[in-house]
């Protein structure tokens, strides 16, 4: 990592990072890529394609935050307990429609 510097930063859902990891792992792959790698397909609930389709749809809901939208796509909320909690450390108070409106985006791309 000596001599490169961050170019650009943004919020990226397990999904879409194993898709470039996958990507990367048609050449070498360093140990810290290849425990990256291993944990987005463990825990990766939907394609790369997927969760760019939710992104858009999740983008819609205009109290959401880009790092709010990853963190909904990477954990997929089944119950308006689970979106609570998801919100719970932010200033950001859901009304319920907007919830359910995250509980059906979520349900409509997972079943």
């Amino acid at each position: 990592m000596i001599g490169k510097r961050v170019v650009e930063e943004k919020p990226t859902t397990i999904p879409e990072a194993l898709e470039l990891l996958e990507k990367q792992k048609k050449g070498e792959m360093e140990y810290s890529q290849r425990l990256a790698y291993d944990y987005a397909q463990k825990f990766a609930g939907v394609d790369a394609e997927t969760a760019r389709k939710m992104r858009e749809e999740l983008s819609q809901i205009e109290k959401l935050n880009e790092a709010q939208i990853v963190a909904i796509i990477d954990l997929l909320p089944k119950t308006k307990q689970d979106v609570e909690v998801i919100f719970q450390k932010t200033r950001t108070r859901l009304e319920d429609s907007e919830i359910n409106q995250i509980l059906e985006i979520v349900k409509k791309h997972t079943e």
